[in-house]
């Protein structure tokens, strides 16, 4: 048993997390604006992580094996989690993204097309870190999502008092109405109601990873060894062709696309650029990857079902 704190858990994968945390024996704290309970037997912490001095009495003098921070988007937040769990923890994982390897948002090595882009191709280690820009702003913050992450992963490589590892996830899928982004259910709609999915002309692949799938492989981090950064995906590289096909298969109904230039906005999972991620680390470190297209047919099911009625 371990001792674990969950930074966020409140929803899709992050609060199966904390289910599968506390079912493997562990004992779990969740700390959270209080959006949402955690399970019975869970304890709660309710604080605002963006104010220190209320997060470091809020902890008081509790002390953990592991921290999983599901919810750390700049490099402001991380540096107050660094110094409010230094000495707290001797593990602390932070769940990232694909999208740092969007070559749209930085500067970053080249890799040969259709190449699954490795880990060291964004090194937190040496990223620089702007503790200056407006990360408080929601705007700013949305528009520079890759690069908050970015940062956030750099503090942490640099933070002392524990060792500390990112996971960067890829596009989640799956769980039907849990899937709050609604990039699936924008293709579940579209397609089902005949309406266009804009597309470019040379859709890129991408990477995949089921919710659960993805809290399992937090779960094995929480006991797992490695440092830095991870990429966590299934096997397999879809475009946004193979993805319709999937869905006009269940919906019975043949996907209509029209085509934007390069450059231009497309439907979620329409790319004009290569990052598809490598799970080969992953792989190596142990952790068994499904096969996205096992189970994406059950995650456009569960897609389907959550549609509301017509008459609602």
């Amino acid at each position: 048993m371990q001792k674990i704190c969950v930074i966020g858990g409140s929803r899709y994968f992050g609060k199966l997390l904390v289910k599968r945390l506390q079912a493997a024996g562990h004992q779990v704290t969740v700390v959270n604006r209080g959006s949402a309970r955690p399970p019975a037997g869970v304890e709660h912490l309710v604080v605002d992580r963006n104010d220190e001095a209320v997060l470091t009495a809020a902890l008081g003098s509790r002390t953990f094996d592991v921290v999983v921070d599901q919810v750390c988007y700049t490099p402001v937040q991380a540096a107050i989690a660094a110094r409010s769990f230094a000495g707290r923890t001797r593990r602390y994982v932070m769940t990232s993204t694909i999208e740092v390897y969007d070559p749209a948002t930085a500067v970053l090595p080249a890799v040969p097309p259709g190449t699954p882009v490795p880990e060291e191709i964004v090194d937190p280690a040496t990223w620089l870190v702007a503790m200056d820009l407006p990360w408080h702003d929601d705007v700013y913050l949305e528009a520079h999502y890759a690069e908050g992450k970015r940062q956030a992963e750099a503090v942490f490589a640099r933070a002392g008092g524990f060792e500390s590892a990112s996971v960067r996830s890829a596009h989640v899928l799956g769980g039907g109405a849990q899937e709050f982004t609604g990039r699936l259910a924008h293709y579940v709609e579209h397609i089902t109601r005949g309406e266009e999915i804009t597309v470019h002309a040379k859709a890129l692949p991408t990477v995949f990873i089921h919710y659960e799938e993805l809290a399992d492989l937090l779960l094995w981090a929480t006991t797992a060894h490695f440092t830095g950064p991870l990429n966590a995906c299934s096997n397999g590289l879809l475009d946004v062709h193979d993805l319709a096909a999937v869905i006009a298969t269940q919906a019975g109904r043949e996907p209509v696309h029209r085509t934007v230039p390069a450059g231009e906005k497309a439907s979620p999972f329409s790319f004009d650029r290569h990052y598809a991620m490598s799970n080969a680390r992953a792989k190596e470190l142990g952790f068994p990857f499904s096969r996205t297209t096992d189970w994406l047919p059950g995650a456009v099911a569960e897609a389907l079902t959550a549609r509301p009625s017509p008459t609602a």
